[in-house]
């Protein structure tokens, strides 16, 4: 996800000012298949590590990546699915969407230092 957000953050979303309102539709419909089930992977293997951890991972560690995930989840969910929304009717907020993604763009940065530290440690 980590490689995936710096893709939409420095490449994709900046394209999105050169689409109509029916191009953006387009492009949430067949994002949602691309991004959904690795996301949903993501937070069952999340949670699955707060309560089941490998020998050598701290607890603050997968707190600290369930926190992260929390902000990637309430940003997509408050932020980034309504500002698309707003692209999809033709708000041309392209900008916007693309300063506010920063949000996510950290938090899944800092999601990948985390489950390196966990990898680190794992015995």
């Amino acid at each position: 996800m980590v490689g995936l957000i710096w893709f939409v953050q420095v490449v994709h979303y900046p394209l999105l000012a050169h689409l109509d309102a029916a191009g953006i539709a387009e492009h949430q419909r067949r994002t949602g298949w691309v991004v959904g089930p690795p996301m949903i992977v993501e937070a069952a293997t999340t949670a699955l590590l707060v309560v089941d951890r490998p020998a050598g991972v701290p607890l603050s560690a997968a707190l600290i990546g369930l926190a992260l995930l929390a902000v990637i989840w309430v940003s997509t969910a408050l932020i980034q699915v309504p500002r698309h929304r707003g692209l999809a009717a033709g708000s041309g907020e392209v900008r916007r969407l693309v300063a506010e993604n920063w949000i996510r763009t950290v938090a899944w940065s800092g999601r990948g230092a985390v489950v390196a530290w966990m990898l680190a440690a794992a015995s």
